[in-house]
C-alpha cells in the first residue's frame, strides 16, 4: 500500500526540521561504533572492578569475545507494574548463558507511581522524574562495558527517560522488555462512578476503598488505557519490544518465554554480530511518526505530546505540535478503551490488540513499513503474534478480524475518522486537547472563567456550590516551571459531576491531565506557561473564554485582557516538602512544553 500524503509529508517536515541536530546526532554515535567493542579499551583494572563480583561468568566477560548486555531496571515491588521486574536479571543472565552471553544488571532507576501521589505534594516531582530517570540509566552505562541495553520499565515517565537514555547511548542496541498488565479487576467504569458518588458524598471512604482495592489488586499495569498502557503500546509501533508481548499478564509461561527472548534478541544484534541493529538507528523519523500514529489510532494518553518530544530531541529530532494535530486528522480511532470506552487493555489485547491494528494500519498506508526494528527490516513483523508451544516459544499471524468490534474495529470502520487529538491556539497560548472521549456537543464551549492557582481550591468551591452555571475552570501556575507540572486528575470527578448536573464545562491550565482523564474537555499544556509571564497569567474571574475543539481555538474574547500585566503568584508553598527543594534547579531551567518540558534535552 502507498504510504499517506499526509503522514508522507508530515516525516519529510520533521526530517527537513532536524537536518543539522540529527546529521550530529547521527555522527556522534557513528564515531562510537566505529571504536569497536567498548569493553576493549578498558584496563585490566578497569575490567576487573567490573567483574568482581560476577563469579562463573567472569572468564567470559574477561575474555570480552562475547555479548555482555547491561540490564537497567526500574524494578521496585511499591509498583504493581515494576514488581514482577525483581526476577527478571536471573532469567536473563541464564537464558544469555545459553547462546555464551553474558549480562549484568547495570544500575537502577527510580519509579514513581502517579496513581499513589495523584493529588499529593509528591506529584510535583512526577514529569522531573522523566529526566532523573534518564540520567540515572545514562550513570549505568557510563562503565562502557556493554555491547546491548536491556531496559525495564513500564510506567509514566520511566519508559520515556528510558528512551532518552537510550537514544543517548544510541550506539549500542536497545530491546525493551515489558512485565505487562494485571488482570482485570473491578472495571474501570464502576470504579469512577464510586469516585463520583464520594465527590457528592453519596458513599464514604470504606466504599471507595473497597473500590479502590478490587480495580487495583494485583502485579501488573492498571489495566484502564492511561501513561504506562501508552508507553507499552509505543514500543511496538516504534519497534523496540519484540512483536506482541506488550500486553501479556505477569507471571505466565508465555511472559516469561518473552522475557528470554528479548534477552537473547539483545545479544544477537550487537556490533559483535552480522545484525548490528544500534538504538540510535532504530530511533528514526520512521519511528517517531509510527508512534505517533500509534498514538492516535488507540486514542493514548495526552502526556505523550510531552514525552514524545522529548524523547525525539534524544535523538535529534525535532517534533511539534503541528506534527500531532496532522498525524490525528488522518489517523482513525481503532480501539475504545478506557477512558474511551468500557474495555480495559486485557479485552483489547483478546480482540486483537496491536496485531490486529498494525496490520489495518499499513494496509490503509499509515505507517511506515520499513522502518527498521529491533525484530528486522519491516513493520510487518508486528502484524505477528507469539504463542508458547509443546516445541517452544513462536510467532504467527495477528488476527485479521476483530475479535470484538465494541473494542476494536478495523481504519476503514473506525469508531471516529479521527485520532481525536487537536492542537489549539489563541490569544491565550497554545496547548492540545483530547476528545476521543468527550461528547461532540461538549467539544465547543464559551463561558465565564473561574480562575484558581491550586486544584484544591476548585474542590473547595464545589463543596461550596460556588458551581452553578457554565464555566471553564482555569488553573493556572501548574506548568513545569511553577511547580512541576502535575496531572490535575483528581479535578476529573468534580468536573464531571458538575457536567453530569447538565452544565457545559471545560477545564484550561498549563498543567497535565492524566491519560485517564477524557470526558471532560480539557485544554491543557497551554504554553507559555503563566509563571514564565504566559497569557494565563492575565485571566480573571468573568472573562468569557472560548474552546473550540472543532476549529482548535483557544481565546479570551474579553475586551483589553491583552492589554494587562500577568499576576505575579506566591509560588513559596511548592518550594519545599516532599523533596521538592531537590528540584529547585529544573524548576528553574526547564524547557516549555512544547518542547518536551525536559532539562536535560
Amino acid at each position: 500500500m502507498t504510504l499517506n500524503s499526509t503522514i508522507d509529508r508530515v516525516t519529510d517536515r520533521i526530517r527537513a526540521r532536524s537536518e543539522a541536530s540529527r546529521g550530529a546526532y547521527l555522527a556522534r554515535i557513528r564515531e562510537a561504533s566505529d571504536k569497536g567493542p567498548t569493553r576493549a579499551h578498558l584496563s585490566c583494572g578497569n575490567q576487573a572492578h567490573a567483574y568482581a563480583a560476577m563469579g562463573d561468568d567472569k572468564a567470559s566477560l574477561a575474555e570480552g569475545r562475547a555479548p555482555n548486555v547491561g540490564i537497567v531496571t526500574a524494578y521496585n515491588d511499591m509498583l504493581s507494574a515494576h514488581q514482577p521486574y525483581e526476577t527478571y536479571p536471573q532469567i536473563i543472565k541464564a537464558a544469555l548463558r545459553e547462546v555464551g552471553a553474558t549480562a549484568q544488571v547495570a544500575g537502577g532507576v527510580p519509579a514513581m507511581c502517579d496513581g499513589v501521589t495523584q493529588g499529593q505534594p509528591g506529584m510535583e516531582l512526577s514529569l522531573f522524574s522523566r529526566d532523573v530517570i534518564a540520567l540515572a540509566a545514562g550513570v549505568s552505562l557510563s562503565h562502557n562495558t556493554f555491547d546491548a541495553a536491556l531496559y525495564m520499565g513500564v510506567c509514566d515517565k520511566i519508559v520515556p527517560g528510558l528512551i532518552m537514555a537510550a537514544a543517548t547511548f544510541g550506539h549500542i542496541p536497545a530491546v525493551f522488555l515489558p512485565a505487562g498488565p494485571m488482570t482485570s479487576g473491578l472495571p474501570n467504569d464502576e470504579k469512577a462512578k464510586v469516585r463520583q458518588q464520594f465527590a457528592t458524598g453519596e458513599v464514604d471512604r470504606k466504599a471507595l476503598m473497597a473500590a479502590e482495592m478490587a480495580s487495583y489488586h494485583g502485579p501488573g499495569t492498571c489495566t484502564f488505557y492511561g501513561t504506562a498502557n501508552t508507553n507499552q503500546m509505543l514500543m511496538e509501533f516504534m519497534g523496540l519490544h519484540l512483536p506482541g508481548s506488550s500486553f501479556v499478564n505477569p507471571n505466565t509461561p508465555l511472559r516469561e518465554a518473552l522475557t528470554v527472548a528479548g534477552a537473547k534478541r539483545a545479544a544477537a544484534i550487537t556490533a559483535l554480530g552480522n545484525d548490528y541493529r544500534p538504538a540510535g538507528e532504530v530511533l528514526d523519523e520512521k519511528a517517531f511518526v509510527n508512534g505517533l500514529v500509534g498514538l492516535m489510532a488507540t486514542g493514548g494518553s495526552t502526556n505523550h505530546i510531552l514525552h514524545l518530544p522529548a524523547m525525539a530531541r534524544a535523538a535529534g529530532i525535532i517534533l511539534d505540535l503541528e506534527d500531532f494535530d496532522e498525524i490525528s486528522s488522518v489517523t482513525p480511532l481503532m480501539a475504545k478503551v478506557y477512558p474511551n470506552g468500557l474495555a480495559d487493555v486485557n479485552h483489547f489485547h483478546a480482540a486483537g490488540g496491536l496485531q490486529f491494528m498494525i496490520r489495518h494500519l499499513l494496509q490503509d498506508g499509515l505507517l511506515h513499513e520499513d522502518a527498521k526494528t529491533v525484530s528486522g527490516e519491516s513493520m510487518r513483523h508486528y502484524m505477528q503474534e507469539p504463542k508458547l508451544t509443546e516445541e517452544g516459544l513462536i510467532w504467527v499471524d495477528g488476527p485479521e478480524d476483530s475479535q470484538n468490534e465494541k473494542v476494536l474495529r478495523t481504519s476503514a470502520d473506525p469508531f471516529q475518522k479521527t485520532g481525536g487529538l487537536k492542537q489549539l491556539d489563541g490569544n491565550l497560548g497554545r496547548g492540545v486537547i483530547k476528545v476521543s472521549a468527550v461528547a461532540e456537543e461538549r467539544r465547543h464551549i464559551e463561558a465565564k472563567a473561574r480562575v484558581f492557582h491550586d486544584q484544591d481550591d476548585v474542590k473547595a468551591a464545589f463543596k461550596r456550590g460556588e458551581f452553578t452555571e457554565d464555566i471553564v475552570v482555569v488553573v493556572r501556575f501548574q506548568g513545569p516551571k511553577a511547580n512541576g507540572m502535575p496531572e490535575l486528575h483528581s479535578l476529573t470527578p468534580t468536573l464531571s459531576v458538575l457536567q453530569d448536573r447538565g452544565l457545559k464545562v471545560a477545564l484550561v491550565t498549563d498543567g497535565r491531565m492524566s491519560g485517564a482523564s477524557g470526558k471532560v474537555p480539557a485544554a491543557i499544556h497551554v504554553s507559555p506557561e503563566a509563571a514564565d509571564g504566559g497569557p494565563l497569567a492575565k485571566l480573571q474571574d468573568g472573562d468569557i473564554v472560548r474552546l473550540d475543539a472543532l476549529t482548535g481555538e483557544l481565546t479570551c474574547l474579553t475586551e483589553g485582557f491583552e492589554d494587562r500585566s500577568p499576576v505575579e503568584p506566591d509560588l513559596s508553598g511548592n518550594q519545599f516538602g516532599i523533596g521538592r527543594e531537590l528540584f529547585a534547579a529544573f524548576r528553574t531551567h526547564v524547557g516549555p512544553s512544547t518542547k518536551g518540558a525536559s532539562v536535560v534535552v
